[in-house]
């Protein structure tokens, strides 16, 4: 029973094409959570696959309704060897965005793993049933390599309505709490910093959505006999927008800032370069807030950017000045900013610009997240990454997306780990979404390193995590 064992068994399941073959059968549920008529599949992802698969491997598994009322299942399975050992919770989510089907290559279909060198294709592969696999399966070849033992308890926490903004989670959290119960938390979602190096992110941004509105009139009218005349809601609104970023994306609204950026924080995103890869945007670097790095502006800062704009009919432009105009914004922020208060700051603004008639209305929001490079949870994962893979992690004091880890680190007070097994150019959320089957083996060895050293380690590390008496 060794670590070089378990990693073996781990990275063997990817050679042998079993990995392949289960994450294929979870592709294959079409569970899209944005979808109602969507429920019946949620509860048999849960109920049919991961349940017999966590069943096996000794965990005792309930499936729980969601208290917001939808239908989006949450599956808590358990898995206790010893109260005396420490405890690591999991998380996964079964749910994906809408298939798209129409807009994927020919040949390629969202509820279909198909294998294109090194990329599989197929909708969740990246996002998360390709990952919330890759652990699972490293978790069954840790069991295998000790000889059906651990040396830790764990619990999986998966929701089916991530993708739908996580409906009912908080809630579910704060009512189970002693199931929930751990020492440390450890889950896989978002990308790497890039497809060759190791990645561990300890948090991630919050974000907060608005619509801004601005209705003019009742109808439109007619350009040629009223254009001059009457105010252009698309014109006004546009000018609104631009007095919150100005033209290079910088955040004019002082509310809307963060703090200056810790200096643990600063030194760990030092080690960072953000893009170059092959499929990857060219920056634009004089985006954002001036004086900062490209890892520094998408990781330790706040960006402010508008989802939609829309004003009469794009698809049928007409001779007509719209009777009203709507974009949805989105904050994207760090720990330390006053998000709570959006609405406020943002009323006071526009306010002051002369926009009163503009209005507000705030949907989707999730809190930031940072735990410090410093921490020991985070030293000992790094060590843990940079021992099987031989590359030094990038470390991520938060991730530039956003994940509802307040309720994990927040709700729940756990130190929280993300080892992300995806890459940036993923298509995550758009068609021709894939895995990469080189960082998917990769992952394999990674987390079985990561469990065999949690079971090894892990007592050690909740003894020197305790608060002093």
């Amino acid at each position: 029973m060794t670590r070089e064992l378990a990693i073996q068994h781990a990275t063997h399941a990817y050679d042998d094409g079993s990995l392949l073959a289960e994450l294929a059968g979870r592709v294959a549920y079409p569970t899209e959570s944005e979808v109602p008529e969507q429920g019946p599949r949620q509860h048999a992802y849960l109920n049919d696959n991961l349940v017999p698969a966590l069943v096996e491997l000794g965990f005792s598994c309930q499936v729980h309704p969601n208290p917001a009322g939808m239908d989006l299942p949450i599956l808590v399975a358990r898995r206790i060897e010893d109260p005396q050992l420490p405890t690591v919770l999991m998380y996964g989510h079964g749910d994906v965005v809408r298939g798209n089907a129409a807009k994927w290559d020919a040949g390629r279909a969202p509820w279909r793993l198909q294998v294109d060198g090194d990329r599989w294709y197929g909708r969740g592969t990246a996002d998360n049933k390709g990952q919330h696999t890759i652990n699972l399966t490293a978790l069954r070849q840790t069991l295998r390599a000790r000889g059906g033992k651990l040396g830790f308890n764990a619990t999986w926490l998966i929701e089916t309505g991530e993708e739908a903004g996580s409906p009912g989670l908080a809630a579910f959290c704060d009512a189970q709490r002693e199931a929930l119960a751990a020492d440390v938390f450890i889950a896989s979602d978002g990308p790497r910093l890039n497809a060759a190096r190791p990645t561990l992110f300890m948090g991630s941004r919050g974000a907060v959505n608005f619509e801004l509105s601005l209705r003019a009139r009742e109808r439109g009218y007619h350009s040629g006999n009223w254009g001059g005349l009457l105010a252009n809601p698309a014109i006004v609104l546009s000018h609104a927008i631009a007095s919150l970023v100005d033209a290079n994306g910088r955040i004019q609204v002082a509310g809307l800032r963060p703090p200056p950026i810790p200096a643990a924080v600063a030194a760990a995103l030092a080690d960072l370069q953000v893009g170059g890869g092959a499929d990857d945007p060219e920056i634009n670097a004089y985006w954002g807030e001036p004086g900062l790095s490209a890892p520094e502006k998408v990781f330790g800062w706040n960006s402010l950017d508008v989802l939609t704009f829309g004003a009469g009919d794009p698809a049928k432009p007409v001779n007509a000045i719209p009777p009203e105009a709507v974009a949805w914004c989105q904050l994207r922020f760090v720990v330390g900013t006053d998000w709570k208060a959006l609405e406020s700051h943002v009323r006071a603004h526009l306010d002051q610009a002369g926009y009163t008639d503009v209005k507000i209305r705030v949907g989707m929001q999730a809190g930031a997240t940072r735990l410090s490079p410093d921490n020991a949870w985070v030293r000992w994962a790094a060590a843990s990454l940079e021992r099987t893979t031989g590359v030094r992690p990038a470390l991520l004091p938060n991730l530039g997306g956003s994940l509802p880890n307040d309720i994990f680190a927040d709700q729940l007070g756990l130190p929280t780990l993300w080892v992300p097994h995806s890459y940036p150019a993923c298509a995550q959320h758009a068609p021709n979404e894939h895995l990469l089957g080189s960082v998917a083996r990769e992952g394999l060895a990674i987390m079985a390193g990561l469990f065999w050293d949690l079971g090894a380690q892990g007592a050690a590390l909740r003894q020197a995590a305790k608060p002093a008496a």
